[in-house]
């Protein structure tokens, strides 16, 4: 208890040398209001390829993809097609349907899987914190050539330096955690 005590008795003693006034100054020792943030051009946000609210950020109206709109876009019921070779089957089917488990063995096997054609795709999806992209090559075969996965915390990474610039290290850690980062995805 002794321990807890002294350790109260010293960030009391902290928080009495703080200096009073503004904390949050810009370069020319100016207070920036905490809700104002740091604002950050429109060009170097397309150049860090910010996602998320732009709108408000900017204060310009942005088109996002009707993808992108959330619970406001539709829901597709069916969205597989009905050539078994290219759909794994329904879970119950594999369950007493044993056409249905070789089916499912067959589309995921070394040397049987789906062959798409020669070339390349981006395939964007929306994630909780951004577009998750997926880029695969294709060269024929059941193997993709080359796949690629672009994680929604990517882009807010690479912004970093940019949103850091001018300020202190101690800035680092409030900055990364008020972009809402997830470090796990870019640790591959």
């Amino acid at each position: 208890m002794e321990e807890m005590e002294q350790s109260m008795k010293m960030i009391e003693q902290a928080l009495d040398l703080i200096p009073a006034g503004p904390i949050l100054v810009n370069e020319e020792g100016k207070p920036i209001r905490p809700e104002d943030g740091k604002p950050i051009l429109a060009a170097n946000m397309v150049d860090s390829a910010k996602m998320g609210k732009i709108e408000e950020i900017v204060g310009k109206p942005v088109e996002l993809d009707p993808t992108l709109q959330g619970s406001t876009a539709g829901f597709h019921d069916k969205v597989n097609v009905a050539n078994k070779k290219v759909v794994l089957p329904p879970k119950e089917a594999t369950y007493g349907n044993i056409e249905g488990l070789m089916n499912h063995f067959k589309l995921v096997m070394f040397g049987h899987g789906i062959r798409p054609p020669k070339g390349e795709v981006y395939f964007p999806v929306e994630a909780a914190n951004g577009e998750l992209g997926f880029y695969i090559v294709s060269d024929g075969t059941e193997r993709p050539f080359r796949v690629r996965v672009r994680p929604p915390c990517f882009p807010i990474t690479a912004a970093l330096p940019l949103m850091l610039e001018g300020d202190m290290v101690a800035d680092i850690v409030p900055t990364f955690g008020s972009v809402n980062m997830i470090a796990g995805e870019l640790d591959r």
